[in-house]
């Protein structure tokens, strides 16, 4: 029913207009064609002036009235260190620029007035004039002259990559669609190398695993943290089709382009938090994030900087949306240190892996740090149960007491504890499963705490510190029932005494 009574208005409307013109043409015929092409002359040329002050007076109420929402101005203000230089730039080029629009547009309408037709009044016809031809080409180049010089500045400030002596950190961005992986270095503060060659579906970045670099590396969740006041390098990538890393906030806007690596270097001049309480000061951001629940957040709790493809990338475009969250360098230390690195986490172990039959300098490193702290909390428990611990890293050859070649490195954390602790004792005890003949598991396990103990000795233990037992399969961790709990049971153990 309201889309009939809309058509039907609109077709009242037209027959309005259609009747209007049939009056004016009647009008204008009794007056005759001088006189109406002299009225329509004087009527023009007031509407000219007229369109003149409502269009501009509309261009500046508009600029005024959404001075808030806009990048540069209000609470927008940028939240880098560059940030001023762009936005500096921008309202220079905005005065020169607005100036010759306003008196552009003002000379088109008073001039359509003053110009418009009379009667009597002459057409001048003026086919070249040097003077003027100065004017029009001068202005124009030399004002384009200071707006390209400061231009230049500009860019060479923006633009300029970090010194090697620069305390700074690098990041790098992927692009593909529709997804931005970030990756941060490791604790060693590279980013490994990357092969597109090397690309799989649990290696997306193609990153190579033969380098060390690679190994401590994160790719965080959906949120990123990245601390205030730290100058930040970000390698910008690109899998497929072009994309663009955008993060509006910070004047950070760089293509990602296939094939060819960019990058973009900025500092973070406010935290998320310093921001929203800037947001807080405007009432436009103390309305309701979400107007169906008015008593909700407002605004400017909700507010994040977004990363965003500023190309128009495939139909799923906007799913690249990424959340960045600046904060003090203390709160990006708690959050970095609760991230994993990926190829540990994701590849270790696994098909994918190029390392499995190595033991890595970052696992050596993060195991001996790791039994440094589980052998003193051991010593220094009172309970029976907490002063016996598994070797987590040492094996032996199938049925029989020869250690792995990697065993050493867990024993060789062994022999740096018992030397941190000279007055503490130790009993290496060694389990089996329960297949085979038992006392053949017997003899094994005793074989083998015999061996650990044999290793610890030949390394300046004294063997009045440490005590051998083999249990066989008599004290399972777990029933004999699956492989994963046989496994459990075949273990190594020391006690401390």
């Amino acid at each position: 029913m309201t889309s009939l009574i809309i058509l039907f208005c609109v077709f009242l409307i037209i027959v309005v207009l259609v009747q209007i013109g049939k009056v004016y043409e009647m009008t204008s015929s009794i007056k005759g064609e001088a006189a109406t092409l002299k009225d329509n002359s004087k009527w023009n040329g007031r509407l000219f002036l007229a369109f003149m002050v409502i269009f501009l007076g509309g261009v500046f109420w508009s600029a005024y009235h959404f001075k808030n929402v806009m990048m540069g101005y209000g609470p927008l203000v940028a939240a880098s260190e560059h940030g001023h230089i762009l936005d500096g730039l921008f309202n220079t080029t905005l005065i020169i620029t607005g100036i010759v629009f306003v008196l552009t547009h003002i000379a088109l309408f008073w001039y359509a007035n003053k110009y418009r037709w009379k009667e009597g009044r002459e057409v001048k016809f003026i086919p070249h004039d040097n003077k003027l031809e100065m004017w029009w080409t001068g202005i124009p180049a030399f004002t384009m002259t200071i707006l390209v010089v400061f231009g230049l500045n500009a860019w060479n400030k923006v633009m300029a990559d970090v010194k090697p002596d620069e305390d700074y950190m690098e990041i790098e961005a992927f692009a593909q669609q529709f997804n931005w992986t970030i990756r941060f270095p490791g604790t060693d503060g590279k980013i490994g190398t990357r092969d597109y060659k090397l690309t799989t579906g649990s290696n997306q970045l193609g990153m190579d695993f033969t380098d060390p670099k690679s190994w401590d590396d994160v790719i965080p969740g959906q949120e990123i943290y990245l601390p205030v006041g730290k100058k930040i390098r970000v390698r910008i990538i690109a899998k497929d089709v072009l994309h663009n890393f955008d993060l509006p906030h910070f004047r950070v806007k760089m293509d990602a382009v296939p094939g060819l690596p960019t990058f973009f270097v900025f500092t973070p001049s406010k935290t998320t938090a310093e921001f929203r309480q800037e947001l807080r000061k405007y009432p436009e951001y103390n309305e309701p994030f979400d107007k169906t629940e008015p008593n909700g957040p407002k605004r400017w709790e909700k507010f994040d900087f977004e990363l965003a493809c500023a190309e128009l990338c495939g139909k799923g475009h906007y799913s690249m949306r990424r959340i960045f969250k600046i904060v003090s360098q203390e709160e990006f230390d708690a959050w970095y240190a609760t991230q994993e690195s990926f190829y540990l986490s994701q590849i270790r172990g696994k098909e994918d892996d190029p390392n499995k039959d190595k033991v890595l300098d970052i696992e050596i490193s993060q195991r001996a740090e790791e039994f440094s702290t589980s052998f003193k909390s051991a010593v220094e428990s009172t309970v029976a149960t907490e002063r016996t611990l598994t070797f987590n890293h040492i094996g032996f050859e199938t049925g029989s007491a020869t250690l792995s070649a990697n065993s050493k490195y867990e024993l060789d954390n062994m022999v740096t504890a018992l030397n941190a602790y000279p007055s503490v004792n130790v009993t290496i005890s060694g389990h089996t499963d329960n297949t085979g003949d038992a006392a053949a598991n017997q003899a094994l396990s005793a074989s083998r705490a015999a061996s650990v103990v044999k290793y610890l000795t030949d390394r300046g233990i004294s063997a009045g510190r440490l005590n051998a037992r083999g249990y066989g399969d008599t004290k399972p961790l777990a029933p004999n029932d699956t492989e994963e709990n046989k496994a459990k049971n075949r273990r190594t153990e020391f006690s401390i005494n």
